[in-house]
């Protein structure tokens, strides 16, 4: 078994389940606040697609993100850099997505860009340590399955959750 394998089921896996149940809901939905020290179902989802997104595109092959490159960031008006990870709690809070079908669009394209990279890598190139803020060096095989694989399933769960909040019923 060849761990590109491995790591490419798991990222169409989770990009599958995340657009899954991101499909129906409304912007209000999609929108939501829960009580608490927490974000909305679109703000995790756009989250863990400007992860993949960056990372595949930014951080390892060193050019521009897709949300730059194929004007998302004009599409949307979100943040320009800004992605997520270590942003203030009201700032995060207050990004609006009110557009769900480019928010999934944006997903699939992330997703996609995640396995093309994987199909074409070779395994010498996946053993390179790279640095991942804040997490530190890694290989880069496991920034695929720590980042873009497990973090956006904890994320799918927070989805999940608010989506349960809401009376509306899981994906899986």
């Amino acid at each position: 078994m060849d761990i590109r394998d491995v790591l490419i089921d798991g990222i169409e896996q989770m990009n599958e389940w995340m657009d899954a149940a991101l499909d129906g809901l409304t912007p209000e939905q999609v929108n939501h606040l829960p009580e608490g020290k927490t974000t909305s179902i679109g703000f995790n989802a756009w989250h863990v697609f400007r992860t993949q997104d960056n990372i595949v595109n930014f951080v390892f092959q060193r050019k521009s993100p897709i949300w730059m490159e194929q004007g998302y960031l004009e599409k949307t008006g979100l943040p320009k850099v800004e992605q997520g990870t270590g942003m203030d709690m009201e700032v995060a809070r207050s990004l609006r997505f009110e557009d769900v079908a480019l928010l999934r669009e944006y997903g699939r394209k992330a997703g996609d860009a995640c396995v093309e990279y994987l199909k074409g890598v070779d395994l010498d190139s996946l053993n390179e340590v790279q640095m991942i803020k804040p997490l530190g060096e890694m290989p880069r095989w496991k920034v695929f399955r720590q980042v873009c694989m497990t973090h956006g399933f904890m994320h799918l769960g927070e989805v999940n959750a608010v989506k349960g909040q809401l009376g509306l019923g899981f994906f899986i």
